[in-house]
């Protein structure tokens, strides 16, 4: 321990510094969501292409993501980090003085290219300058970073759009990008691993098949999926790309670009795997709720970030707790207690009907952030357990990736299932307003089948039973799938607890 701290004498402002870097590239996923609107009437655009202000970045990010290991090896892992931060933060203005709808999409390409190693690399600093008996409390700093993003994003962007300008959703990156780039130039040391020629055939199929799939999963509600040819392009090219990736992997002589001894580690298949899910319930939960807060509850945009927030505040006493318990207590069992947390909580809401007030939501997502921080944090440290120090710079960027990849499909699917669950539910209900039903006849006059403002009022209240029984389906989906990763614990092996100062054993 001594030896590591040694090593490290400024790790307080080492941890500050890429810990804003990584909290302002977080924040960027969701904060200019509810933004979207203001900037669809200043920017002149339709409702099809402001979406571009999102899909531009979510591309960018995830095809970029997976060279940060590669860039590390060529020019050092500080040098990436100084060249991404000063990269996104000057994107970030250029986002906030956009005139056109061309000009913020290139901006929020930038963004995203920039932006993209800054998680990855957060981690593997962290992992690299911290023992092994404080990896725990290493990993909740970092998860409560990932976490605020996703969490805090729309309350933040909520509050400046109302209270000043969509631009400044942007422009406040700029100040904390500034000092996050001072701490990192002054106190990061370098960190460049042996180079490796780029496997330039790995690279272009797998950047082919990510960036085709997160149109394909952005895109594809708004295009009405494989009706739409560009849907299916997007799809073939998805799996044409990545089967050659995965054939050129497996048969390519000398180094590929995803390193075949990551593949090799079962905790960090595993965590890599479970980290996937954690994103489908999460983000796809995420996706839920502000919608049915605003939409289906009429609950005006900043009320909503307030309901939501305490799902943040549970995370973070989460974290806390868990990093203080990881080098105590069966990294498995944590994790076992964390998606069945998650579970109660969208079991929770389940039970919601349209005259549920706002304490069940405030409880649930407590609830839920209480189980996502102790979920996310043992995962993390369990991914990387085993893991060759010298794959981290590697192995960071592939457990974002597929984080990331999660977030999106969870995305998609409660979208799908959302569109899809209140269609045939509206059909269903539908079919029972009509002149024989005896609960419709003594409805006031006026009121009833028989008058065009009755049928308008009945076919409102139609729609919005229908939206509810989606939702709820919803929800129960994503219960489902967090008590269905439970047993998928079994496969991460957790190593022997050793003594501070000391290697640890080998797992069993």
């Amino acid at each position: 321990m001594k030896a590591v701290d040694a090593a490290h004498p400024h790790k307080g402002m080492i941890t500050l510094s890429i810990m804003l870097a990584t909290i302002m590239q977080a924040l960027d996923t969701t904060i200019a969501n509810v933004a979207l609107p203001h900037m669809q009437g200043s920017l002149q655009a339709s409702q099809d292409q402001i979406t571009w202000v999102l899909t531009s970045y979510i591309v960018a990010a995830a095809i970029a993501l997976p060279i940060t290991g590669w860039l590390c090896a060529q020019w050092g892992r500080r040098r990436v980090f100084i060249v991404s931060v000063i990269g996104f933060t000057a994107a970030s203005a250029l986002c906030g003085l956009a005139g056109s709808l061309g000009t913020i999409v290139a901006a929020r390409l930038l963004q995203g290219i920039f932006g993209a190693a800054l998680v990855p690399l957060s981690q593997a600093v962290l992992l690299d300058i911290n023992p092994p008996h404080k990896v725990g409390q290493a990993m909740a700093i970092w998860g409560a970073g990932i976490m605020v993003g996703p969490i805090l994003g729309p309350l933040l962007g909520g509050w400046l759009t109302e209270n000043f300008d969509w631009r400044w959703v942007f422009f406040i990156n700029v100040p904390v990008g500034a000092f996050a780039l001072w701490g990192i130039v002054r106190y990061l040391p370098e960190n460049k691993p042996a180079a490796a020629p780029l496997d330039v055939f790995g690279f272009v199929t797998l950047s082919v098949a990510i960036g085709a799939l997160q149109m394909f999963l952005d895109r594809g509600e708004l295009e009405d999926w494989f009706d739409s040819w560009e849907i299916r392009l997007e799809a073939a090219a998805c799996v044409c790309a990545l089967a050659l990736f995965t054939v050129h992997t497996a048969t390519v002589r000398g180094p590929s670009f995803l390193n075949r001894a990551l593949l090799t580690d079962r905790n960090f298949i595993a965590g890599s795997f479970l980290g996937f899910v954690v994103g489908i319930v999460l983000y796809g939960t995420m996706a839920l709720l502000p919608t049915m807060l605003q939409s289906l509850m009429g609950y005006p945009v900043v009320y909503t970030g307030e309901v939501t927030a305490p799902r943040g505040i549970g995370t973070m006493i989460a974290m806390v707790v868990v990093g203080r318990l990881v080098q105590r207590v069966d990294l498995r069992l944590i994790m076992a207690t964390g998606f069945a947390l998650t579970a109660a909580a969208l079991w929770q809401m389940t039970r919601v009907t349209l005259q549920t007030d706002s304490t069940l939501f405030v409880v649930s997502g407590f609830v839920q952030g209480l189980g996502i921080g102790f979920t996310f944090v043992p995962l993390s440290a369990a991914a990387f357990a085993t893991l060759a120090p010298h794959l981290r710079n590697e192995g960071t960027p592939m457990f974002s990736l597929l984080r990331n990849i999660g977030g999106s499909v969870g995305i998609s699917m409660v979208q799908v299932m959302l569109s899809r669950g209140t269609a045939q539910a509206h059909e269903q209900i539908a079919a029972t307003v009509h002149l024989g039903n005896h609960g419709l006849q003594d409805l006031p006059p006026g009121l009833g089948v028989d008058s065009p403002i009755g049928l308008a009022a009945l076919y409102a209240e139609v729609t919005r039973q229908a939206s509810l029984i989606a939702y709820v389906n919803d929800f129960w989906m994503m219960m489902a799938l967090a008590l269905l990763a439970m047993p998928l614990l079994a496969l991460i092996r957790i190593a022997r607890r050793e003594a501070p100062g000391r290697s640890p054993d080998v797992p069993h």
